[in-house]
């Protein structure tokens, strides 16, 4: 096998959200951990296009790597202008992407350089990310279980739709249970609710029936005074919210059942905190459910972490090497989940492609 740097290679990476040239979001410092990564010292250009960077890119040995400035330094990377991916494809002969994280955009990086490169071709990352997140979901071992959180319904729509089409175990967690428990009649206090979506809750409780998906909803919630870390706090039923107080943490029973439905599963994947994992004092569910994951990976069972604040908090927990797989994707594991296709994906000749 021959890799990329074993040839000659020129790097694409952008940094930050930056308006043009802006000092702070260069790439120069990943020149010095990059060289020692690789065993190599990498060059660094002081742009992305251009005649200076064509030099460098004929200078360079066999073996040798170049590093390109910031692309989102040109507004023309984001507006994936034709012009600007036609100039950084003339520096190769050949496209590599590894940059899942970003494949759901079609950026002049991602998607515009492979109308002018063939091949355009994945890298071991992304053909990872891909195995796990379609291939796993798409074909899993029995029972599968999904856990979504986050605070919002409406973030999670999509992901909540089409894993109801493929697992057995739904578990609900983080601040969008209160806009289904509304939805069922429970008083949620000053809990945070999507009145716009109640009866999209309601619909998707039916649906999951109606497909024999267990769908869990936390049975206690740890309640708060206040949305802060220093809140006072209590363990309250999930029927028994009051008024002026707000859900931020799954309770403890509700771990306990978590678990044991977790237990009974051979794939789980998890997408989305179980509370305000960001204050300690409501990070409890959270952390529980990572280290259930951990226990239950070391047993055999595929466990998948989908990106976002879940990676964060498996990180936390200090477990993320045990788990099967840690998505480097936010918006990108979220799309793929929901069944979309990927522009940065599609782009490619040569990648598995594995409807979801």
């Amino acid at each position: 096998m021959v890799y990329p740097y074993e040839l000659k290679c020129s790097l694409i990476i952008f940094q930050g959200r930056p308006k043009g040239v802006t000092p702070k979001f260069s790439l120069a410092p990943l020149v010095p951990r990059l060289s020692e990564l690789l065993g190599i010292q990498v060059v660094k250009a002081d742009d992305c296009i251009g005649p200076e960077v064509e030099k460098l890119v004929a200078s360079l040995p066999d073996g040798g790597v170049l590093l390109l400035e910031n692309v989102r330094f040109y507004k023309e990377e984001e507006k994936n202008e034709p012009e600007f991916a036609k100039k950084l494809a003339s520096l190769a002969d050949l496209y590599v992407n590894d940059a899942f994280g970003t494949a759901h955009r079609a950026h002049a990086s991602t998607e515009g350089v492979t109308k002018f490169l063939k091949p355009s071709v994945s890298g071991f990352l992304l053909q990872k990310e891909l195995d796990y997140l379609v291939g796993a979901v798409s074909t899993p071992k029995r029972p599968f279980a999904a856990i979504v959180g986050g605070s919002k319904v409406s973030s999670k729509i999509g992901v909540i739709e089409s894993l109801l089409e493929k697992c057995d175990i739904l578990l609900l967690g983080g601040g969008m249970i209160f806009t289904f428990y509304k939805a069922q009649g429970l008083p949620v206090g000053s809990s945070l609710v999507e009145e716009d979506k109640l009866g999209l809750a309601t619909s998707l409780l039916e649906k999951a029936k109606a497909k024999g998906v267990s769908l869990l909803l936390p049975s206690d919630v740890i309640i708060a005074d206040k949305f802060a870390p220093d809140a006072n706090s209590k363990t309250v039923p999930a029927s028994a919210i009051p008024d002026g107080w707000m859900g931020l943490d799954i309770g403890p029973e509700s771990v306990k059942t978590f678990s044991e439905a977790l237990g009974t599963t051979q794939t789980v994947i998890w997408n989305g905190p179980m509370g305000v994992f960001e204050f300690d004092k409501f990070a409890v569910g959270t952390e529980a459910i990572a280290k259930k994951l951990a226990e239950l990976s070391g047993k055999g069972v595929t466990t998948i972490i989908g990106g976002g604040d879940s990676v964060a908090a498996v990180e936390k927990v200090g477990v993320a090497d045990v788990m099967s797989h840690i998505s480097t994707g936010g918006g990108a594991s979220l799309e793929l989940l929901e069944g979309k296709e990927l522009p940065g994906v599609l782009a490619l000749d040569e990648v598995e492609r594995v409807a979801v």
